[in-house]
């Protein structure tokens, strides 16, 4: 990581955005790695948006596949292929006398459609580690950023996402779980010629798990550092963004 760059974001996040949390990043990694705490497996089913409160509030973790216990986070992370038996009615209808359906989806049929559609990630062997922005060092090497924001953050962020392209998706929204929006789908743009932002925790099931008032944007961090280098010309240095940042202020204070 460029600490010179990771320096210079936090400046500009403080000046523009006031005391506004910080956003994490996270990124794969074949080894340990130092100043992370290495999430131990256990029993039972845990949500992973719940566990990244942690980092959020400043701890690195690293999981590695049997740390993941949720089977749809284990699937977007790129640690399994499977998923669990009847997805389909699990997801859309249910069965019943057997299975609740979330009703996510109208029918079985849409969703195995859906998952047609599916491009997944291999990171087998692997671990994924999430720090906090101000957390990283030299050693680490981000691959996507993450904000959890309010809407009048966001609207910054969306903005910054737009301001240097003729894309008018520059920033999309695609159906997903609520890891499956921070992770997966950042990921899947790093390659791209240009990528892509992602709007996520619009998962019912997740929603739980994060503030009221609260979302995300999910950005690959080659978009990132073009960001971050045009923010002091952008419309953060106008009246109109100087109204809404008082706003900010006033609710971070």
């Amino acid at each position: 990581m460029d600490i010179q760059l990771k320096n210079s974001f936090i400046e500009k996040w403080e000046k523009y955005f006031g005391n506004s949390p910080l956003p994490i990043t996270f990124y794969y990694s074949d080894n340990k790695v130092d100043r992370a705490t290495e999430v131990i497996p256990k029993n039972g089913w845990s949500c992973l948006i719940a566990e990244l409160t942690k980092v959020r509030n400043g701890e690195s973790l690293s999981y590695n596949a049997d740390a993941v216990l949720c089977g749809g986070g284990k699937r977007y992370l790129g640690f399994s292929q499977k998923m669990r038996p009847n997805f389909d009615y699990f997801l859309s209808c249910g069965i019943p006398g057997e299975m609740e359906g979330e009703r996510y989806k109208q029918s079985p049929e849409i969703v195995n459609k859906t998952q047609e559609l599916l491009v997944t990630t291999n990171a087998e062997g692997k671990n994924i580690v999430f720090k906090r922005w101000d957390k990283l060092t030299e050693n680490d090497n981000p691959e996507v950023v993450i904000f959890f924001a309010t809407p009048d953050i966001l609207s910054g962020l969306f903005t910054l996402c737009n301001f240097d392209t003729i894309e008018p998706n520059a920033v999309i929204a695609p159906f997903s779980s609520g890891c499956g929006s921070i992770i997966h789908y950042p990921y899947m743009e790093i390659e791209k010629e240009n990528p892509k932002a992602i709007l996520g925790m619009y998962d019912v099931s997740a929603r739980p798990y994060v503030q009221k008032n609260t979302n995300s944007i999910a950005i690959p961090m080659n978009r990132f550092e073009k960001i971050i280098g045009f923010m002091d010309e952008s419309f953060l240095i106008t009246h109109s963004w100087e109204i809404v940042k008082k706003r900010i202020d006033k609710e971070n204070a």
